[in-house]
């Protein structure tokens, strides 16, 4: 008999935002970024498509201004 190929769930966790994405609060903005400080997609956040662009633009400011690095010190 032939396997069936079951798919990879991928786990969702659900990430709150309440009211305004604020680039200064580096907390807020840290849960959205995986180990290596790539932004975690919205699939996974559970976010709204308009909360994620705004979340990705706030982290790109505080990516800008030194609030967040660009790449982890673990992957230097």
């Amino acid at each position: 008999m032939r396997e069936n190929k079951t798919r990879t769930q991928t786990k969702k966790v659900k990430r709150v935002i309440d009211g305004y994405i604020d680039y200064k609060d580096q907390k807020q903005l840290q849960r959205f970024l995986t180990d290596q400080g790539k932004i975690i997609p919205r699939r996974i956040t559970g976010l709204t498509a308009k909360q994620h662009r705004e979340l990705v633009q706030a982290i790109k400011r505080a990516r800008h201004l030194a609030i967040l690095p660009f790449v982890s010190e673990a992957v230097k």
